[in-house]
């Protein structure tokens, strides 16, 4: 985990990456201090598929297509030392195959993941 601050932004900390889904999807995650915001940045990702957190993506046209990194909160979670908690293990589970639903799954059981909003 590594904390960073940007000129004008709050503290986060990034939580790894390298985290990949079943179709190869990379993904970021960071925490925003301030707020409790879990949040993923999600490269772009082939034209039908599920992420882990629950959102279904459709391209249905040229114009639809994700040319960029989207964001996705993914979690509310108050406090360093909980978000510590809730992904302990991360790292060596970050290195797994299909590591966003180990996140996804943690966060679920935890009861702190965020329902998407599609």
């Amino acid at each position: 985990m590594t904390q960073t601050t940007a000129a004008g932004s709050p503290p986060r900390s990034s939580w790894g990456g390298d985290w990949h889904d079943a179709k190869g999807v990379r993904y970021e995650l960071n925490w925003i201090e301030d707020t409790g915001e879990l949040y993923v940045m999600r490269e772009p990702a082939p034209p039908e598929w599920a992420d882990p957190f629950g959102g279904i993506h459709v391209r249905i046209d040229d114009k639809a297509t994700f040319d960029s990194m989207t964001v996705a909160v993914v979690a509310h979670i108050d406090g360093r030392d909980k978000v510590e908690s809730v992904l302990g293990g991360w790292l060596e589970a970050m290195e797994q195959p299909n590591s966003a639903e180990w996140l996804a799954e943690r966060l679920r059981d935890a009861g702190v993941a965020v329902t998407p909003s599609n």
